[in-house]
């Protein structure tokens, strides 16, 4: 790291972005009348053994393929940030709908659709048109978590299932890997979630993958100089350059956190402090804010207090705009609605 970088990493740290949030651990709710009414024992008569099913067959999928685990718990972030938490990601296109699977957030990247319809299916054969798309998203992201060895937490559950999707929606309101921090806050204010939130659930990216096109600017061509990333530990660009070429292998996968790829831990942050970080809107919550910055660092050092807001905050996301009562629906199958049968 040269003395010019560093100077101005210090400089951006200490410009507080406009509309951000004091450093806050605590966690504030932010409860709809509908959300309220979300309890982790719906399904105690109607479906008592949901859970464990689920917990079964996430189990089955993480065998098969370790990388599910962020895959699956993916769907339920993208799932949220589109008109609520309703299952609209997992609609297929239909008619006049399209699908969300089409834009630019889940295009290529999104997967994990089969193992959402195979729990769906054992749910539909142990009680019929009770357990809802969107509770099983809720459901596969806190049991994905877990497996990969990180904090668990009771769902909130009695979400009902969109008749709709909203493929604009999706374009609009999930960030993109080169958003700035201010979109990023933006988008998740949107969803009523906070900057501790965000970072918190960001560190999600302790797990899973990114395709060479998701990053290969930052190697080649970051200020449109054909400069690299200057906050991009060179050592590690190096590293990143022999599979992400400056041109071609777009889809070819590198870790989020290359120390601990499959385990849900803490490592995320700690690459951030080391400029390790591989998605520029990772990095930049070490760089561009001093109050990310805080927490960033504070996570590094403190794995339990990471897993304590991460269970508060995927919670608190989990409660935007359900749909309940008799709003929407129970999908039979999750990729149609009822009446396409």
């Amino acid at each position: 790291m040269n003395t010019k970088m560093v100077k101005s990493m210090v400089v951006l740290a200490q410009i507080p972005l406009v509309a951000l949030f004091p450093l806050c651990i605590c966690y504030q709710t932010h409860e709809s009348t509908s959300s309220a009414s979300l309890s982790p024992q719906f399904y105690d008569n109607s479906c008592p053994n949901a859970q464990a099913i689920v917990q079964s067959y996430v189990a089955k999928a993480y065998s098969n393929d370790p990388r599910m685990a962020a895959s699956i718990l993916r769907l339920h972030f993208h799932d949220c940030f589109v008109n609520g938490c309703d299952a609209s990601v997992l609609l297929d296109s239909s008619g006049t709908m399209e699908s969300e699977k089409r834009s630019n957030a889940n295009r290529d990247s999104a997967r994990g659709f089969e193992v959402i319809d195979e729990i769906k299916s054992a749910l539909e054969n142990e009680c019929p048109e009770t357990v809802s798309c969107a509770d099983l998203l809720a459901l596969v992201a806190r049991d994905s978590i877990v497996i990969c060895g990180g904090p668990s937490w009771e769902v909130n559950l009695g979400r009902r299932d969109a008749r709709e999707a909203s493929l604009s929606g999706s374009m609009e309101n999930i960030p993109s890997p080169e958003s700035t921090l201010q979109t990023i806050v933006n988008m998740f204010n949107l969803q009523g979630l906070d900057l501790t939130d965000l970072v918190a659930l960001l560190g999600s990216h302790t797990i899973g993958n990114s395709r060479c096109i998701g990053f290969r600017q930052r190697l080649y061509n970051h200020t449109g100089n054909n400069d690299p990333d200057q906050t991009l530990n060179q050592d590690y660009a190096s590293m990143l350059q022999q599979g992400c070429p400056i041109s071609g292998n777009d889809q070819n996968l590198f870790n989020l956190d290359y120390v601990t790829p499959t385990k849900f831990d803490n490592y995320y942050f700690k690459n951030l402090v080391n400029f390790r970080g591989l998605l520029s809107s990772d990095e930049i919550l070490f760089t561009q804010s001093s109050e990310t910055m805080e927490m960033v660092k504070f996570y590094a050092e403190n794995e339990e207090a990471f897993f304590e807001q991460f269970a508060k905050s995927i919670v608190k996301m989990g409660n935007i705009s359900p749909l309940t009562g008799t709003d929407g629906e129970i999908r039979r199958i999750c990729r149609r609605v009822n009446h396409d049968f």
